[in-house]
């Protein structure tokens, strides 16, 4: 029963994009402890399960915290996922395919294990404690390698019986348009998302219209990322500011069709893109959401980027966990 008693830490565990974040917080979700590991893309099932327990170890130790202290863990991971059984469906870039990921950690841990889509952990993490804080209706929008979405309403995450949704990257834009890596063409991701900004962007160096960009990547796909598409801005490159700039456009149009669809008091920027170029995108989203929206609910939407970064997703993570505790006590 002591041991029971001593069980306050929540752990939150964010596996996005090229790393993976560990951290453990205090019942008030006051961070004790932060790691950081790179993720190696194609390492394989059993290979990157093992690398997310030896960096939750480490966030354990730093926080000089026993796991039988932790009352949950929550887990924000990209690919499809069997939210229910607590599964990662798929996730190409890390080797996966049918992990049962919540299963693993919940053997090595002792502890509840809830998993859930990065960026909806993303998105539950600025509305509880970041730019959405206290919104009844909060929606996401994090642009990237891929276009996520999510959306918080009432307190909960919007999701399926069983999957994750809010794919907003896969809206359909354009007829019969680019073939996206869905299979699908058209989608939103194929004309907003950084690698198709990079791909214009090479574009633009190769007729030698963007000299700066030129000595800072090349025509590299690879090299050219967001911060590096920042700096070419700032140093003076034109027209890379207007390819990113109709990017971010073509972010707002999407964005105007989910305010239609959810009204929501908030809606939150975040991602890669947006961090490393936060003006160009509020700015563009909203001038485009004041254009397009239903008259009714023009101005009623507050668009803002992420404010609390990498902390979002891991502080998402763990308050979710801790809702979710809350829920099965009931």
């Amino acid at each position: 029963m002591a041991a029971d008693r001593a069980r306050r830490y929540w752990a939150g565990f964010d596996l996005g994009g090229t790393k993976m974040l560990a951290a453990i917080f205090d019942e008030r979700f006051r961070r004790r402890s932060l790691v950081r590991r790179k993720t190696k893309a194609l390492e394989g099932g059993a290979a990157v399960v093992a690398r997310m327990c030896r960096t939750l170890d480490e966030a354990l130790a730093e926080a000089r915290i026993d796991k039988r202290q932790l009352r949950g863990i929550g887990i924000g991971s990209p690919g499809p996922l069997d939210l229910n059984r607590g599964v990662v469906i798929q996730a190409p870039n890390l080797g996966w395919k049918n992990v049962p990921l919540r299963r693993r950690f919940a053997v090595r841990y002792g502890c509840p294990v809830m998993l859930a889509n990065d960026v909806d952990v993303g998105c539950y993490g600025e509305y509880r404690f970041g730019a959405a804080r206290g919104a009844n209706c909060v929606v996401g929008i994090f642009p990237g390698t891929g276009i996520g979405g999510a959306c918080v309403y009432e307190g909960r995450l919007l999701r399926g019986r069983v999957n994750s949704c809010m794919e907003v990257g896969h809206l359909k834009m354009e007829q019969p348009g680019r073939l996206c890596g869905c299979g699908r063409r058209g989608c939103l991701e194929t004309i907003a998302s950084r690698p198709a900004i990079a791909a214009e962007a090479a574009a633009a160096v190769a007729r030698g219209e963007a000299p700066q960009l030129a000595e800072l990547a090349g025509t590299d796909l690879a090299d050219i990322r967001s911060g590096v598409l920042a700096e070419a801005i700032r140093q003076g490159d034109r027209v890379v500011q207007d390819i990113v700039r109709q990017a971010a456009a073509r972010l707002g149009l999407a964005a105007a069709n989910l305010v239609n669809l959810f009204a929501p008091d908030v809606l939150v920027l975040g991602g890669g893109l947006v961090a490393a170029l936060p003006k160009i995108f509020v700015d563009e989203v909203t001038r485009v959401v004041r254009e397009e929206v239903m008259e009714t609910f023009r101005g009623k939407t507050r668009i803002v980027a992420a404010k609390l970064g990498d902390e979002a997703g891991i502080l998402g993570a763990a308050a979710l966990a801790a809702a979710e505790s809350g829920k099965a006590g009931r």
